[in-house]
């Protein structure tokens, strides 16, 4: 639901008041919509579009030089009053004559086109043009009875180009008529909108499904079907759209990827990464293309693709200079660029062992960041939901990334003949580069300090094993400033270092030193439930925590655990 309401009968005229006050070096706001602050040149064709609010940024935000001199603004879904459409179409006229753009819809259809006899009868010649891109709203031999939805960008900015280069209106019209024609659109919903100062969604669609073939003004889609992967999803856009590319047409499109409100910009982006290599295999041609919220349907969660299929003139048309709220690039020239491959993971150079004890130790630590990478995504949603307590529920996620990053890394390392320092210096790396974050960086630097204590000619032993933990701790304590009690890893790191030293100083073999401070770990992390933490931004949320335990020192226990189970494994076989 619309959180910041108000009176949810004003709540159109608010928005579009709000909007005008930030945007008044591109707009002023008149009675029903805005017109452009700088008029276009006498004599130009003007540009007027409009419909029902709730779609930002169309239509007032496409209000501007390069595309329309005026926007008409209805209520939430509404189609604009015959009388607003006259009154700013009026206001809008350079002496060009003017073209009404909407989507085609009942309402919208009668109340512009009421207003266009009327403007006429003034002497005011007004043309209409109904985007009618739905491709889910009727078959192809209905084509002229489809809605408007996303094509709208397309067309009317396409449009608002040849009016801004001089065109009559007699040609206007034709090039909108040929645009409109070559538009096609096609989306999905994963769930529905809520009017203002309404509290239940227009509509639903169950968990884990979307619907087929989605309006813009709150209406349901044809089907239904189980959310797909990207992948898929991508396969099911090309598909739809592709099936109506025209048998003789070019094969040069203007491509738009539109959120419908509430499907973030960053899922657009993965969408996309999956569908223009389909488009490209296709062979079409992509120009400037836009991914998205451009035509919304307030809170709806969803995603459309739109495709225009682009002849000469339409496409000087959409790559010209524009200059609005919404939409704002200078002329774009040139071929699209062509497709750079980007590497996958950091390139592994290393230098193989001298030794065979070398290679076999290089193969042993390959071995235990493999076992690490399987028990921490066995653990992944578990570490995520404790860090969610206090922190942001991503320690789950970065450590099975990281990890997963590292076993792979190191085993491609020791593939390469490489010893063991260098294996775990190149999976350390991994693992701060693909976590990421603050937890990341610690792992990837303690794993680094670790590797120093190793030898690349030689079988990892008791002392590189307890050296390599106590630099390793010290390097982790002196980048992340914590200590002991601050609710960290460093809680269940420091018991770990000292018992491990303490035991293999006393003669304990390595497996059975690891294992008893792997043991000292556990408890300790578990013990950090009692504590408040006292760094990052846990602190700020400490005492949501209170009587759990910290994921991290849990994380770093269960990794001693799975490496000890390892080490014990490997006296097993010396002894067998």
């Amino acid at each position: 639901m619309t959180k910041i309401c108000g009176d949810a009968s004003q709540f159109a005229t608010s928005a579009l008041h709000g909007y005008s006050l930030v945007h008044s070096d591109l707009v002023r706001m008149v009675r029903g919509g805005v017109l452009r602050a700088t008029p276009g040149r006498r004599g130009k064709v003007a540009i007027v579009v409009g419909g029902g609010s709730g779609h930002y940024p169309a239509f007032a935000g496409y209000v501007g030089p390069g595309f329309a001199d005026a926007a008409v603004a209805g209520d939430v879904f509404a189609s604009p009053s015959t009388q607003a459409i006259q009154n700013i179409a009026r206001q809008a006229d350079l002496g060009g004559g003017v073209i009404l753009g909407f989507g085609n819809y009942a309402g919208d259809v009668l109340n512009f086109g009421i207003a266009a006899e009327r403007l006429r009868d003034e002497g005011i010649d007004a043309r209409l043009v109904a985007t009618t891109d739905d491709i889910a709203s009727a078959d192809a031999d209905h084509a002229d009875t489809r809605r408007g939805i996303a094509g709208d960008l397309v067309v009317f900015k396409i449009i608002g180009a040849a009016a801004e280069a001089g065109l009559s209106l007699d040609e206007v019209e034709v090039v909108a008529r040929k645009a409109n024609g070559s538009t096609r659109t096609f989306g999905v919903a994963f769930d529905g909108c809520t009017i203002p100062g309404e509290h239940d969604k227009l509509f639903h669609v169950p968990a884990r499904r979307m619907a087929l073939g989605l309006g813009v003004h709150g209406e349901p889609g044809i089907a239904e079907e189980d959310i797909p992967s990207p992948e898929a999803l991508a396969t099911l856009f090309a598909e739809r759209v592709l099936a109506e590319v025209p048998k003789d047409g070019s094969r040069r499109a203007a491509v738009m990827l539109n959120g419908l409100g509430s499907t973030k910009q960053e899922e657009l982006f993965v969408l996309w990464e999956a569908l223009e290599p389909k488009l490209r295999a296709a062979g079409m041609t992509l120009i400037a293309p836009l991914v998205g919220e451009y035509v919304t349907s307030l809170d709806m969660a969803g995603c459309s693709l739109t495709m225009t299929w682009l002849d000469e003139e339409l496409e000087r048309y959409w790559r010209a200079p524009v200059d609005t709220a919404a939409l704002r690039h200078g002329e774009i020239v040139g071929e699209p660029a062509a497709t750079v491959p980007v590497e996958d993971e950091l390139p592994v150079v290393c230098t193989p062992s001298v030794t065979e004890e070398g290679r076999r130790g290089g193969i042993c630590m390959a071995l235990a960041m493999g076992k690490l990478a399987e028990s921490l995504a066995a653990k992944e949603a578990e570490f995520g939901h404790i860090d969610a307590l206090a922190g942001d529920g991503d320690h789950g996620q970065g450590m099975a990334r990281g990890s997963k990053a590292a076993a792979h890394a190191a085993r491609r390392a020791a593939d390469s003949g490489a010893g063991p320092s260098t294996v775990l210096r190149v999976a350390a790396d991994a693992w701060a580069d693909r976590a990421g974050g603050t937890s990341g960086a610690l792992w990837g630097a303690g794993l680094h300090a670790f590797s120093s204590a190793l030898d690349d000619a030689a079988l990892t032993d008791g002392a590189h094993l307890v050296h390599g933990a106590r630099a390793a701790m010290e390097t982790i304590m002196r980048l992340g400033r914590a200590k002991p009690g601050d609710k960290t890893l460093v809680d269940a790191l420091v018991p770990f270092a000292d018992t491990l030293e303490a035991r293999f100083a006393e003669g304990q073999p390595i497996a059975d030193a690891w294992r008893a401070a792997s043991d000292v770990a556990r408890d300790a992390a578990l013990a950090t439930k009692d504590l408040l933490p006292r760094m990052g931004r846990a602190k700020m949320h400490g005492a949501r925590s209170k009587g759990n335990p910290d994921a991290g020192a849990l994380s770093l226990a269960l990794c001693a655990e799975v490496v000890g189970t390892v080490l014990a494994d490997a006296k097993a076989q010396v002894t067998a």
